[in-house]
């Protein structure tokens, strides 16, 4: 959608131009080192499967479905764990789906557009448009479950510390919470520059307790990698074990986040350094974990698997550990807020929310951005989670669907691009497919036990945005169906009317939703006022299926004839919109923009009920609500405040 209709309904047109007509580009990672962009991506796309070992072991063995922790479960545990980050991490993510991405840029919607462009308008894109749709609104319930989740855990720590602060635990994990909303809008490049070697020294606090533990039962090594082990276990335990597939994928919550950030960082750099650094710092705490509690005697075994993690540590290094712990924990929320962010400004780029105000925080990083409702609406949700569920283990019920979820879409949305897109034979295609499905549908199912205990905290907020992306996106195709049908053809209008009104100084800017008809806000002004300015320009703003468009087909201007012009901008969906910058470097229309002398005339459209509506009445009442709720046009595409001029209409859809 653009111009016009944005106005009201929010974004800019969602449209999937051929590469000939756009371009685009990637974020050209080769001139980087790869060795300074794996260290970069430690800090800030594994925050959140980095502080799983605080609470996925303690889970799976004392959470809301314990088992025995003896050593047919600890190897059993250990091992699930291990091939679960080799299957999810390494081999679905790592190795496969990071090769699909859109120019560079990855995610659910990034691969969405992806399909979507490739795949045209086949009656089955539908089904899988809707499907990437519900993994976006799934983000956004882990997206709030991970702040509250992680923190709070880290926050328990410090009841090792001093039993003093057990009252306080919640208090305090609210404080830092707010707190770190609250900086959000002043950017995080100054305290990004940190998340690197904190995360660096925080996963080699990891492998250094595993190890201390390790030697003491090395035994234990071999048993988490033999993939027998956890075989046995379903072998002895079978329902026992997979009601436990529930607390393992704790273990690999954030596996999603490697493909989200890809574009930061590139394929290889995230691989780099999930292979050679991150996974083995990883699987050596867990195994430290499962030896000390081997080790201990029968007595004291009971207490340690209450809280393995700050237990491993020695009593000496226990303030610096929990600290530390502490502030990984806070950057793993940082990078889930801030993917919540950039994920929203792609959404409403390819028209699934509505405009929202989008700041930037950078001069010099376009990426760096903060939108003031999503992080408000997410603040309010955090802090209502950590009071109605009050500890971590709570909260362990309701984590772990919403990943699960998105995982299995990734792998459904992965199917359509192996087939479709790349063309692999099945043979080759169906194994690899069918073991990533057996294992998504595992956990996913196991996940599901935990919805009468707050599992279903994640799917109501999910199925909630899901309504409202779908609702919006719905209604503002028919607003545009509606709109075009009543347009007059520009040629005709030129010819009738440039001669018959009065000309005044000056240039018009008309945005406008179609690239065919007269704008709504031009028909209006020449009702109205019954003057043309001596140029007139009809913008519409495109916004392609990929990521960036290259500079030299940002523009695209056709001369109509006695002063009017044709202007088309095209933006990726993850391009701020400037209007006023993008007109300074056009030429080929008369003299340079001047704002002093630019009037820009933007249309706002008022919904009414139409006799056979094309949505459920209550749909229609909600979309309604967001249009009247959307960003102004004005902010949004950043028009001069003082050089805008807006008209109303009435639209029934």
């Amino acid at each position: 959608m653009t111009a016009e209709s944005q106005q009201a309904a929010g974004g800019a047109e969602s449209t999937a131009p051929a590469a000939a007509d756009t371009g685009h580009h990637g974020h050209g990672h080769q001139g980087d080192g790869k060795l300074k962009l794996a260290i970069g991506a430690v800090g800030v796309v594994f925050g959140d499967i980095g502080t799983s070992p605080l609470y996925a072991f303690r889970e799976t063995f004392a959470g809301h479905h314990s088992i025995d922790a003896d050593r047919l479960h600890i190897y059993g545990v250990l091992s699930l764990v291990f091939w679960s980050m080799m299957l999810v991490v390494t081999f679905k993510y790592v190795l496969t789906i990071m090769k699909a991405d859109n120019k560079g840029e990855g995610g659910s919607l990034a691969l969405l557009a992806l399909i979507s462009r490739s795949s045209g308008e086949k009656r089955w894109t539908w089904p899988i448009i809707l499907l990437g749709v519900f993994a976006t609104a799934l983000f956004y319930g882990d997206s709030m479950i991970t702040p509250a989740m992680s923190v709070l855990s880290a926050t328990e720590g410090l009841s090792y510390i001093n039993k003093g602060f057990d009252p306080y635990i919640v208090p305090i994990a609210l404080t830092i919470l707010i707190g770190l909303f609250a900086i959000q809008s002043r950017g995080t490049a100054k305290v990004g520059a940190l998340f690197g070697p904190i995360m660096l020294c925080y996963f080699l606090m990891l492998a250094v307790l595993g190890i201390m533990h390790i030697v003491d039962h090395p035994s234990i090594i071999l048993a988490t990698l033999n993939p027998l082990n956890a075989l046995k276990f379903f072998y002895v335990d079978g329902f026992t074990a997979f009601i436990a597939l529930g607390a393992v994928v704790l273990a690999v919550t954030g596996a999603e986040a490697l493909y989200a950030d890809m574009g930061h960082f590139g394929r290889k750099p995230i691989g780099l350094s999930w292979l050679c650094f991150v996974l083995p710092a990883l699987m050596l705490n867990y195994m430290g974990q499962g030896a000390m509690v081997l080790e201990a005697e029968m007595g004291p075994r009971l207490g340690l698997i209450q809280d393995p993690f700050f237990l491993m540590m020695p009593d000496a290094w226990r303030v610096p550990i929990v600290i530390l712990a502490l502030l990984a924990t806070i950057i793993a929320s940082q990078a889930v807020i801030s993917g919540a962010f950039s994920l929203t400004q792609q959404a409403i780029q390819l028209g699934f929310i509505p405009r929202l105000r989008v700041e930037h925080t950078s001069a010099s990083a376009a990426g760096q951005i903060y939108i003031p409702m999503v992080n408000w609406g997410l603040m309010v949700m955090v802090i209502l989670l950590v009071l109605f569920f009050g500890s971590s283990s709570n909260l362990a019920a309701a984590y772990g669907i919403a990943v699960t979820g998105a995982m299995f879409i990734d792998t459904c949305l992965m199917s359509v691009v192996l087939f479709s897109l790349w063309r692999w034979p099945a043979w080759k295609a169906v194994p690899i497919l069918a073991v990533f499905f057996i294992v998504d549908i595992a956990y996913f199912g196991a996940n599901l036990i935990k919805v009468p205990d707050g599992g279903w905290v994640p799917l109501a907020i999910g199925l909630t945005i899901f309504t409202l992306l779908t609702t919006w996106s719905r209604g503002r195709k028919l607003m545009q169906k509606e709109m075009a049908e009543g347009a007059m053809p520009i040629p005709v209008f030129v010819k009738s009317a440039a001669n018959s009104a009065t000309r005044v100084p000056g240039t018009a800017v008309f945005m406008t939703s179609s690239a065919d008809g007269v704008p709504h806000a031009l028909l209006h002004n020449l009702k109205h006022n019954k003057v043309l300015h001596e140029r007139i320009i009809l913008l519409t703003i495109k916004i392609a299926d990929v990521p960036f468009v290259r500079e030299e087909n940002h523009c695209a201007l056709d001369d109509l004839g006695q002063g009017f012009h044709r202007l088309i901008l095209n933006y990726g969906f993850m391009q701020p919109v400037d209007v006023p910058e993008a007109l300074k470097r056009v030429t080929g229309c008369g003299a340079e923009f001047k704002m002093i002398e630019t009037s820009f005339f933007l249309s706002r459209q008022t919904l009414i009920a139409a006799s056979t509506p094309g949505m459920p009445i209550w749909r229609e009442k909600l979309f309604a609500w967001m249009l009247r709720n959307s960003e102004s046009a004005m902010e949004y595409f950043r028009l001069p405040t003082n050089r805008v001029v807006e008209l109303g209409s009435q639209v029934a859809i």
